[in-house]
């Protein structure tokens, strides 16, 4: 749980949609991923794959006991607690509330069945399925836009590595030093010449702050696959590969290729950013726990996740347009920009929600098209 949070009671809930809600209120005050929901309940010895998780806060029905045991000690409830959660639902299918699972409140009815199967969790424990089989928003089952069976698209393949490109030294404008004076002839045409070049280098160096990249005309977005570059710099937006948290940096372009993303409209002028990752299958670009925490972490998790922020405003700055702000719609943290946190020179350093700055440092971002 987070510090200062209490888990909500199940006592006070009086149907399964109560129940449900608690859960859903449980899992958003953890702060933690699916992805990290089913990586503790591993290291406690359970199983609770990604998919099952979300199908069962998507879902009006009670879950089963074991799974309902396995969600809520991963979320930190004490052991304590436990029982009180079991007993509730426990109860709730006896009044008959529950349907069919009135007449045998340990077992669930058919719908309710853990679809591991069904929805690709081949790995067992760790549940990382591709999502081939499943079409959900992250390739685990837990549904893309804004449920199952949303719009993320579920492509699976060999991620290729996109190399950077190179570029040459940069090209600006500026104006010379002090007029020549007529009749100086070739030695002063010679010098003019000389700080006419070493001032449009000081421009470019200025203008787009890394020397030997020169400005870019940054790519409007456009609905599908991208590749995120920091404006300015060789750097585009991925994960660690071999991580669980979603976690999203800055790396070299070159190294760039886990996850793949692309851009799809979500109406309104918003957008969503949907990655696909080789290891966790397809999902969504977001901010967690509804942007209420000032710094939260930019990652790539389950699409669909209520608790999520998962659209975006892409926002035109400068004129002419230097680059575009990631700005997170309904944030719970108005005025912030996705934001690249830490040593901004750097691979590796992490993105985050931050206050939305009037220079944009570390706020813009080009979408190069991929074909």
């Amino acid at each position: 749980m987070t510090p200062g949070e209490h888990a909500p009671d199940p006592r006070e809930a009086r149907s399964p949609a109560e129940f449900l809600a608690r859960l859903q209120t449980l899992k958003d005050r953890s702060g933690l991923t699916y992805r990290e929901l089913s990586a503790r309940a591993e290291a406690s010895g359970d199983v609770l794959p990604r998919s099952t998780v979300a199908n069962m806060l998507s879902r009006p029905t009670l879950p089963r006991e074991e799974l309902l045991t396995a969600f809520v000690r991963a979320c930190g409830v004490p052991p304590d607690e436990i029982e009180a959660w079991r007993t509730v639902r426990g109860e709730l299918a006896v009044r008959g509330v529950y349907g069919s699972e009135a007449q045998d409140p340990g077992h669930a009815p058919a719908q309710d069945l853990e679809p591991d199967r069904a929805e690709g969790d081949g790995e067992g424990r760790d549940g990382d399925d591709s999502g081939a089989a499943s079409g959900d928003g992250d390739g685990d089952g837990e549904g893309d836009g804004e449920g199952p069976g949303g719009d993320a698209p579920g492509r699976t393949g060999v991620v290729p590595v996109w190399p950077g490109a190179a570029e040459g030294a940069g090209a600006g404008a500026d104006r010379p030093g002090p007029r020549s004076r007529i009749g100086r002839g070739l030695v002063a045409a010679v010098a003019f010449a000389g700080l006419v070049l070493a001032g449009v280098s000081v421009v470019a160096f200025l203008k787009d702050g890394h020397a030997g990249h020169p400005p870019r005309t940054p790519t409007a977005p456009a609905a599908g696959d991208v590749r995120i570059r920091v404006t300015g710099t060789e750097f585009c937006l991925g994960e660690r590969r071999g991580t669980r948290t979603g976690q999203v940096h800055q790396l070299p372009c070159a190294a760039a290729g886990v996850p793949r993303y692309s851009l799809a409209e979500a109406g309104g002028g918003r957008w969503r950013i949907v990655s696909d990752h080789p290891d966790f299958g397809p999902g969504c670009s977001g901010i967690p726990s509804g942007g209420r925490i000032p710094d939260a972490a930019y990652e790539d998790s389950e699409c669909g996740d209520p608790t999520r922020v998962e659209s975006f405003a892409l926002e035109a700055f400068g004129t002419p347009v230097e680059g575009y702000r990631i700005v997170p719609v309904g944030s719970a943290t108005p005025g912030t920009c996705v934001t690249v946190v830490g040593d901004r020179s750097a691979a590796w350093a992490r993105l985050a929600q931050a206050p939305c700055a009037p220079d944009a440092a570390g706020q813009l971002f080009d979408f190069d098209r991929r074909d």
